[in-house]
Formats: structure tokens, C-alpha cells, sequence
């Protein structure tokens, strides 16, 4: 079963797919789409590999393949987001998954870490816990200097690449979401739109890149909304400079569009939303970020 892989060492943490020549000012990332699970993880796991893997944004990197074709970079965490999660800021991490006490500079108070969902989580996105027993501080910051740090070090330097080339960057943070809202979720028991745009409510970028890619789905029948549930977590609200010429805009996608949520595998619609996502990049590329 597609859902059933066996455990991996991680022997690339991420991925950085450039194009043959970069010609439009735009950064692709799939942060939550890993799905390479290093056996002391899955070994340390009371879950069973399925439950473990409906935490992934499954398969978002396929979505959005097309992007360094079309003259965009692609970043991709080869690593699942219950290992280590890069849309959180670097400590953000629970006490209670500890058999020790936490240094000073941990935030141990965000929301996040109040729902289990820090840098490491301590639930997958039921609710239901991952460990069967406590972590050491040093196995979360091991993790943190493995992969955490690496794949920001990359995102930067591709942002910092495109911006200076083109005098501006957007960048596109993407990600899936499940298709009804789970019990931790604002919107609990709802079923949601097809797309999630979130820009931290007009703070991350400028409202120019929201509009097109929402003037781009609606045109192929997809249903959009702005900011709920999801108004951009970290890498949005890090990024997103628009005074600084970086325009960072996050994307959520329902999985019920291409894949079944229950499984983890492919469904009949990942070929069509692969196809749609071009239309996203096409009308991003079409606009001027430096002239914002």
C-alpha cells in the first residue's frame, strides 16, 4: 500500500529543483510535503504509519512540479512535518514532550505549542499523541540543525537570488488541507472551499498577488476564500516583507480535489489540479512584484 512505506533514512533533507534558466520572480515551497520517515522516528511513534502520514500535505510537491519548467524554483522538504515542522518558528516546542527542562529561549507559549503542533509536534493533526514516551532537548535540537535551519538557509538564498535578479520576489508557500475541518480546527465539522489564499491579512504581500491567483482559480470553477482558517503561519509572516520587495502568499489546497485523505494515495484528480496549478504560476509570472 502507497500509504504503508517502509521507514528511510533522510539521506537529503530537501530538495531545491531549479529551472533551466530562471525567468520569472517567484520561489515555489512545499514545506509539509516529506514523506521520508527515518525509522528511530517511526520506532519511537505509539501511531501506526497511516495516522503518522495524514499529518503530510501529501503530494503538494507533485502539484506544483511544474513550476521550475515554467521558470520558477521549487524548494521541497524531503522530510514529514510530525518529524520536524519548518512553518513554525525554530523553537517552539511543548514541555510537556519533555523529560527535561526547556532552555530560556524556547517558546513554549504560542498557540501552537498549546495545540501540539510546535517545531515538534507533539500530535498529529486528530489530536492524537505521536510518542510513546519523552523526547531530550537533544534529540529536538538535532532535528533543528539537520533540517530545520538547512531548509531555511535555502529558502532564503533563493529568495535573496530572485530578488536580487528581478529586484523583487514572491514567493509562494504551498500546502493541502483537509477537507472538513478536524476537532482542533476553528472551523470543526465544516467542509471547506477547494482554495485557501492566506497573507497574513494583507500584511505578508501585496494584494495585487492574492487577486490574481484567486482571478485564476475562479476562472477554472474552482471556490476561493482569503485568510480562513488559514491567514499564513510562519514562513508567511517571516518572509512576507512587502516593503522590502518580498511578497510572500500562502496557499491551501483541499485534498479532497486529488487525493484520498483516509489512505494517503493519489486520487483521479491530481493530474487536473497539477494542470490547474499552471495557471497559478502563469498569472503570477505575469506580474511585476518590483513595480508593486
Amino acid at each position: 500500500m502507497e500509504a504503508e512505506i517502509e521507514p528511510c533514512e533522510i539521506l537529503t533533507p530537501h530538495q531545491v529543483r531549479l529551472p533551466s534558466a530562471q525567468t520569472l520572480p517567484l520561489v515555489f515551497a512545499s514545506p509539509h510535503s516529506g514523506r521520508h520517515y527515518p525509522p528511530a522516528f517511526v520506532a519511537s511513534a505509539r501511531l501506526d504509519r497511516v495516522s503518522l502520514r495524514r499529518s503530510e500535505d501529501g503530494f503538494v510537491d507533485e502539484l506544483i512540479a511544474a513550476a521550475p519548467e515554467m521558470g520558477a524554483p521549487l524548494l521541497q522538504a524531503n522530510f514529514p512535518r510530525a518529524y520536524v515542522d519548518v512553518n513554525r518558528e525554530p523553537f517552539e516546542l511543548d514541555p510537556r514532550m519533555f523529560n527535561e527542562p526547556l532552555p530560556g529561549y524556547a517558546n513554549t507559549r504560542s498557540p501552537r505549542v498549546a495545540a501540539g503542533l510546535g517545531t515538534i509536534a507533539r500530535v498529529v493533526a486528530s489530536g492524537s499523541e505521536i510518542y510513546s514516551d519523552k523526547l531530550t532537548f537533544a534529540e529536538a535540537l538535532s532535528r533543528i540543525r539537520a533540517y530545520y535551519w538547512p531548509y531555511h538557509n535555502a529558502l532564503s538564498r533563493l529568495i535573496a537570488d530572485t530578488r536580487e535578479r528581478f529586484g523583487a520576489c514572491i514567493l509562494v508557500d504551498c500546502h493541502s488541507m483537509p477537507s472538513i475541518g478536524g476537532p482542533m480546527d476553528r472551523d470543526a465539522g465544516r467542509r471547506r472551499v477547494d482554495f485557501v489564499l492566506g497573507d497574513s491579512h494583507g500584511a505578508a504581500c501585496d494584494p495585487r498577488v492574492p487577486a490574481a491567483v484567486e482571478t485564476a482559480l475562479t476562472q477554472l470553477g474552482y471556490n476561493v476564500r482569503h485568510n480562513s482558517p488559514y491567514s499564513g503561519g510562519f514562513v508567511t509572516r517571516h518572509y512576507g516583507r512587502p516593503w522590502e520587495g518580498v511578497h510572500a502568499l500562502q496557499i491551501e489546497m483541499n485534498r479532497a480535489l486529488y487525493m484520498d485523505e483516509e489512505t494517503v494515495r493519489r486520487g483521479p484528480g491530481l493530474a487536473q489540479l497539477a494542470h490547474d496549478m499552471r495557471a497559478v504560476v502563469a498569472a503570477l509570472g505575469e506580474l511585476e512584484p518590483a513595480r508593486f
